[in-house]
């Protein structure tokens, strides 16, 4: 896969799942979030909860799983941190980190709480 198809088709993946997330009631407050632990590719909010969202991509959801290793994991995490440090509950504001999972024919499945510490 080239490298334009792949940013685009990442891309596209994170349009749907933002998208998604609307429909439920969620508020797009970052895209693409970067720091210096790391990028996290949405940031949304419902409710008073903070929902960091790692969208992976794949011809197939169990490939898209795999994608997600523990490096990845971890600079997520620390980078979810950073972006609570900014936050006026800071660690103690209510939050998540789901994983989207996104198939070649734009099928989505959502782990909520994915990446728990």
């Amino acid at each position: 896969m080239s490298g334009a198809v792949s940013y685009y088709g990442g891309e596209a993946a994170e349009d749907a799942v933002a998208r998604l997330y609307a429909e439920t009631g969620h508020t797009l407050a970052a895209r693409r979030w970067r720091s210096p632990a790391g990028e996290i590719d949405l940031i949304l909010r419902k409710d008073g909860e903070v929902v960091f969202v790692e969208v992976k991509r794949a011809r197939d959801l169990a490939i898209a799983a795999e994608r997600l290793g523990t490096r990845q994991i971890g600079r997520i995490l620390r980078a979810a941190e950073a972006f609570l440090g900014g936050e006026p509950g800071g660690a103690d504001t209510p939050s998540r980190v789901d994983v989207a999972l996104v198939d070649g024919t734009g099928r989505i499945a959502v782990i909520e709480n994915a990446c728990m510490d």
